[in-house]
C-alpha cells in the first residue's frame, strides 16, 4: 500500500508540473481586456476560421487557445469559430452520409460525432471541446491578443433535439401531413441536409427566439460577432429585424455565408463570401479560365457590389476541403500565386485550419480528425503575406479600400498585373496564371522591393520579364501619390 501511495502521489506530481508547464508556456494574461472591433481593423485583417474538433490531438478549446498567440505571427485580427453547440443525436450523420444509428458496430458508432451544424441549444457548448468557462477562456486570451471572436450560427435550422421541436413546433416547415420537414429546395425537393429540421421564418415569433440567442453570446461571453451559415436562405427582413438589436448591445462584425449583395446593404453584413471569386481560381488553376477570367470577376464585383462592401477571398475553407478536395487537389502548383492574389486583390483572406500546416488531406466532417502541426512551406509564406495585409496601407480591403488598377501587359490572356495604392504606398501584383512559360513586357518602370524576398527590383517598361509557370511577384514602393 505505501508503495502504491508513493506511485500515485508521484504520478499526480508529474502531472501538475506537465499541466505547470503548459500553462507558462502559453504566457497569457489572466486579465481581461475590452476591445471593439471597427472599420479600421477590418480593413486590414486577416480571418482565420478555427475547427475545433479536429485542430488538436484532444480536439478542445483549450488545446486551441494555447495557439491562439502563434496565430499574431500570422496577421490574423478575426478568429471564427466553426459552431461550438452541442450537437444532436437524433439523425446523427455517419461518415458516408447515413445516420450513425444504422452502425450495428458500437466502437464504430460511438466515433460518429456528427455535423456541427446539427444545433441541439443555441445556448450552451458542446461537452465535445470543453466547458463554457474554457470558451470564455479562449475569447479571453484572444482580446487580450488583439484579436475579435465570431461565432458560427446557423440559423437556417436545427438538430432534431432542439427544445423547439417539442416546445415549438411551429417554428419549422411542415409537410403536407403535418409532419417537421429536413430543408428543402424552393422546387420542393429536398436539400440532403436529413440531420437537420428546417426552421420557417414567415413565423415572426421565431425571430425574437433567435436574436435573443445570439444577443446572449454579447452580453454574457463578449463575443465580437457572428458568421451566419447559409445566411440566404433566411429572409433578408429576418437580418433587418435582428442585425440592429444585436448592434444596440455592441459593435458586431457579420460575415454572411452568401454571395447576395442585398445582405450587405443598410448596415447589415459586412463580409460575405466572395463564391465567384473562389470557383473562378480553381477554374484558373485547372487551365479552364485565364487572367482575362479574373478581369471579368473583377468588372462584376465593381456592378454586384457597392464601395463599402466587403468580400472573404479564400482558396479553402472546411466545405471546400472536406468536400471539394485539398488545395493541392484542387490547385496544385498555382496554389501560392493564387493564395497571393487573394490577399493582394481587395476584400478580407481567410486561413482555414491546418492551412498554415500545409494541410494536405481532406479533414472528416462527422469524426475526429487531425490537422498537422509541423511548420513547412506555408507558415513563412503566410507570415509574410499577414504582415504586408496588416501593414502596407496599399492593402485596405474594407470599407475604405485602397484603389484598384489593371495594369496591361503585352500578355493580358496570361498574366496578370494590377496596382493598388493608398496613403503613399503603391503594390503591384503580377502572375503568370498558366502552366507555361511565358515572357511580357509591362509599362512600368521604378525600382521596388520583392515582399516575399526582401530583394530590389527594378522594373523597365521595355523590359521583357520572363516568368515560369505560376510565378508571381509582390512589389512595393513608396509614391508620390
Amino acid at each position: 500500500m505505501k508503495n502504491i501511495t508513493l506511485l500515485v502521489a508521484t504520478m499526480l506530481a508529474f502531472c501538475a508540473c506537465k499541466n505547470e508547464k503548459k500553462e507558462v508556456a502559453s504566457e497569457t494574461p489572466s486579465v481581461e481586456k475590452t476591445i471593439t472591433i471597427t472599420d479600421d481593423v477590418l480593413e486590414h485583417a486577416v480571418i482565420y476560421e478555427a475547427n475545433i474538433r479536429q485542430y488538436s490531438e484532444e480536439g478542445s478549446f483549450n488545446a486551441f487557445t494555447e495557439d491562439i498567440p502563434q496565430l499574431k505571427e500570422l496577421g490574423v485580427k478575426v478568429i471564427w469559430l466553426m459552431p461550438v453547440f452541442p450537437i444532436s443525436e437524433t439523425k446523427r450523420k455517419a461518415t458516408g452520409g447515413d445516420f450513425a444509428s444504422l452502425i450495428e458496430d458500437e466502437a464504430e458508432r460511438e466515433k460518429m460525432l456528427g455535423s456541427y451544424y446539427a444545433v441541439t441549444d443555441y445556448t450552451q457548448v458542446n461537452p465535445e471541446f470543453g466547458t463554457m468557462e474554457d470558451l470564455q477562456k479562449l475569447i479571453d486570451v484572444a482580446h487580450q491578443n488583439d484579436m475579435f471572436v465570431i461565432l458560427d450560427w446557423v440559423p437556417n435550422h436545427t438538430g432534431w433535439d432542439h427544445v423547439w421541436i417539442k416546445e415549438h413546433p411551429e417554428y419549422y416547415t411542415k409537410n403536407e401531413k403535418g409532419e417537421i420537414t429536413e430543408p428543402i429546395n424552393p422546387d420542393g425537393s429536398l436539400v440532403g441536409w436529413a440531420d437537420v429540421a428546417d426552421l420557417d421564418y414567415e413565423n415572426k415569433d421565431l425571430w425574437k427566439e433567435m436574436t435573443e440567442d445570439m444577443k446572449f453570446w454579447l452580453t454574457e461571453n463578449g463575443v465580437d460577432g457572428f458568421r451566419c451559415d447559409v445566411a440566404g436562405s433566411v429572409p433578408v427582413e429576418f437580418w433587418q429585424y435582428s442585425i440592429p438589436k444585436l448592434r444596440e448591445q455592441k459593435d458586431v462584425f457579420m460575415l454572411a455565408e452568401a454571395w447576395e449583395p442585398e445582405l450587405l446593404k443598410d448596415n447589415l453584413f459586412e463580409m460575405a463570401y466572395a463564391w465567384d471569386g473562389h470557383h473562378l481560381f480553381n477554374e484558373i488553376a485547372q487551365g479552364n479560365k485565364n487572367a482575362n477570367g479574373f478581369d471579368a470577376y473583377m468588372d462584376k464585383v465593381e456592378k454586384d457590389y457597392e464601395d463599402n462592401d466587403i468580400l472573404m477571398n479564400f482558396i479553402t475553407n472546411h466545405d471546400e476541403n472536406s468536400w471539394n478536395g485539398t488545395i493541392n487537389e484542387r490547385m496544385g502548383d498555382a496554389s501560392e500565386a493564387l493564395l497571393a492574389l487573394s490577399y493582394t486583390m481587395p476584400g478580407m483572406p481567410l486561413i482555414y485550419s491546418g492551412q498554415e500546416y500545409d494541410l494536405d488531406h481532406r479533414l472528416l466532417f462527422f469524426e475526429k480528425d487531425e490537422i498537422p502541426h509541423t511548420k513547412g512551406k506555408m507558415w513563412p509564406v503566410l507570415e509574410k503575406l499577414g504582415t504586408l495585409k496588416n501593414n502596407n496601407p496599399a492593402l485596405a480591403g474594407g470599407k475604405k479600400a485602397a484603389g484598384y488598377l489593371r495594369v496591361q501587359t503585352s500578355a493580358d490572356d496570361a498574366i496578370l498585373a494590377f496596382r493598388r495604392d493608398n496613403k503613399g504606398k503603391e503594390l503591384i501584383y503580377i502572375a503568370n496564371l498558366t502552366e507555361e512559360p511565358r515572357s511580357f513586357t509591362i509599362p512600368i518602370t521604378g525600382s521596388f522591393t520583392n515582399a516575399m524576398t526582401g530583394e530590389v527590383m527594378e522594373l523597365k517598361e521595355e523590359q521583357k520579364n520572363n516568368f515560369i509557370p505560376w510565378q508571381y511577384l509582390i512589389l512595393t514602393r513608396e509614391t508620390d501619390f
